[in-house]
């Protein structure tokens, strides 16, 4: 930003200087670019590593009974032992050039078109825009063309990398992805200006429902670990045709990882299903009444 900022500066505080500078801005940038995402998959090792102890460690301690991760000690030492980068140089490159860099090069490029047409006078057609366009032996179709197939370039590159694997140090959720936002309740809500300066968040509530065999074990399992309520309800397996009972539980999102450890506890062949839920009225929740 420095470096693109003191090159518009210089191009446009003179009629005289020419506009391959902001080019070679351009191919600055792009360097830099290459640069930082490099310097991108480093900080993504480091980040991959806190967010490990973070979510699998911390959180767990914070949440009793402590069930931290069976797996994040392994996986924290085997990166520390052996590391290696998490993301690709694609995935930083095309991360990056999103958040980051794609505005800075359209920025360049509205200068560059900019410099072209003001200075010294405005062209009067297209024919001389495109001789202005020239830099040394190269015409201007070449430049004009080369800049087209460029930015091009760069769209579809910061397209096609969207889809690319999220990295993992990121700030993201642990336990899926927990972004379905239930609708908002009015009770105990601030309104008017305090609402908009600091608005408050809701914990994010969920509704698990375990289907299993061994009903009576995996609710005081629940009972006495998670010390949340347990509704049990029967049904029947159609392929199969066994009788099972489903039990629902009510739910915050980090309760999910002790819910599963208690469930696999009493039945490792329990099915858990856990989904968000709408809103959750009562006794350890939002209060019913005003």
């Amino acid at each position: 930003m420095v470096a693109t900022g003191a090159t518009l500066s210089i191009a446009f505080s003179q009629s005289n200087v020419h506009h391959a500078i902001i080019l070679l801005n351009t191919l600055l940038v792009l360097w830099f670019l290459f640069i930082e995402a490099r310097r991108y998959r480093y900080y993504e090792l480091w980040s991959y590593r806190v967010r490990l102890m973070e979510t699998d460690f911390y959180a767990a301690m914070l949440v009793p009974p402590f069930h931290p991760s069976p797996d994040w000690a392994e996986n924290l030492a085997e990166s520390l032992l052996t590391p290696s980068f998490p993301i690709s140089v694609w995935e930083a490159f095309g991360r990056r050039l999103r958040r980051n860099y794609y505005w800075i090069f359209l920025i360049l490029y509205a200068s560059w078109v900019a410099k072209i047409w003001l200075y010294p006078a405005s062209p009067i057609n297209a024919e001389e825009f495109i001789r202005r366009a020239s830099v040394g032996p190269i015409s201007g179709e070449i430049m004009i063309g080369l800049g087209l197939l460029f930015y091009t370039f760069l769209t579809i590159f910061a397209i096609a990398t969207i889809n690319m694997t999220r990295a993992t140090g990121e700030v993201l959720p642990r336990f899926g992805d927990e972004t379905a936002t239930a609708a908002p309740s009015e009770q105990g809500k601030p309104r008017g200006l305090r609402a908009l300066i600091a608005p408050r968040q809701r914990r994010r509530q969920l509704l698990a429902l375990i289907i299993t065999g061994n009903a009576e074990a995996v609710s005081n399992r629940i009972l006495s670990d998670l010390k949340r309520g347990v509704t049990a309800i029967n049904g029947k397996g159609m392929y199969t045709g066994t009788d099972r009972t489903i039990l629902m539980c009510a739910l915050t999102v980090t309760e999910v990882h002790n819910l599963k450890t208690a469930v696999a506890k009493e039945d490792p062949q329990a099915f858990v299903i856990v989904s968000p839920a709408q809103e959750i009225l009562g006794r350890g929740f939002n209060q019913l009444e005003e």
